[in-house]
C-alpha cells in the first residue's frame, strides 16, 4: 500500500497578535486529491491548512496547522518518515513581515506600511529530507499557455527535483491543468480537479 502525505490550503502570515494575511486557496484540490488516492487504497496522511470546509474524513490521519512556520515544522517532522509520494498542493505564503507587531494594532491610523521580505521555499526542503520520495509540485496560474507553462515549470522541476508537475489555472467559472514530466510532456490535460487528481493518481 502506497503511502501518500498532501499537503493542502493556505498558510496565514501575522500582522499582529489578532491579523493575518492569507491567500484564496480553498482546499478543494487536496480534497480531491483525498478521494482520489484512498478510492485506490493509498495510506495518506493530510496536512490541512485553515480552509473554510474541514476534512471531517475517518479514514485519513489529519494534522492541522494555521501559520506558515506551523506547516514547515509539521513538514519537517513528517518527512523524516518513510512516504512514497508527496503531494505538496498547499498554498504557502510567499512573504511575512519583517517584524509582526507584538501587540494589537490600532484601528484608528491613519495609514499603515509594512515591510515584506520572502519567505523559505519549502517544496525543495522536501527531496533534500526525503530523497527517495516521489514529489509532486503545484504551480497556479492564472493564463496559461504551452510557452509560459513550460518556463515556469522547467524552473520548478530543476529547483525542488520534482518527478511531476501540476500547472492549474482556476477562476469562479473554469479549471484546468497540466500534469508534465521532467521532459517537459504533457501527460493528462483534465478539466476539473476531481479529473485531475484521477489521473495524476493512476500515473503514481
Amino acid at each position: 500500500m502506497k503511502k501518500v502525505l498532501i499537503t493542502s490550503g493556505p498558510t496565514w502570515v501575522p500582522i499582529d497578535q489578532v491579523r493575518v494575511i492569507s491567500n484564496t486557496s480553498t482546499g478543494k484540490m487536496g480534497e480531491a486529491l483525498v478521494d482520489a488516492c484512498r478510492k485506490n487504497r493509498f495510506e495518506v496522511t493530510l496536512l490541512e491548512g485553515p480552509v473554510a470546509y474541514p476534512s471531517q474524513r475517518k479514514d485519513i490521519r489529519i494534522l492541522k496547522f494555521k501559520f506558515y512556520d506551523e506547516l514547515l515544522a509539521l513538514l519537517k517532522q513528517e518527512l523524516k518518515k518513510k512516504y512514497d509520494v508527496v503531494i505538496h498542493v498547499a498554498a504557502v505564503s510567499d512573504y511575512k513581515l519583517k517584524n509582526p507587531f507584538k501587540a494589537k494594532l490600532s484601528s484608528h491610523l491613519k495609514e499603515l506600511k509594512l515591510n515584506f521580505i520572502p519567505t523559505q521555499k519549502m517544496i525543495p526542503l522536501i527531496k533534500k529530507i526525503n530523497p527517495k520520495t516521489f514529489l509532486v509540485g503545484f504551480k497556479l496560474e492564472p493564463k496559461l499557455n504551452m510557452g509560459a507553462l513550460r518556463l515556469k515549470t522547467r524552473d520548478l522541476f530543476q529547483k525542488s527535483k520534482c518527478d511531476l508537475v501540476v500547472a492549474n489555472s482556476t477562476n469562479a467559472h473554469h479549471y484546468c491543468g497540466y500534469i508534465l514530466n521532467r521532459e517537459g510532456k504533457v501527460l493528462a490535460h483534465p478539466m476539473s480537479r476531481e479529473g485531475l487528481a484521477s489521473a495524476l493518481v493512476k500515473l503514481l
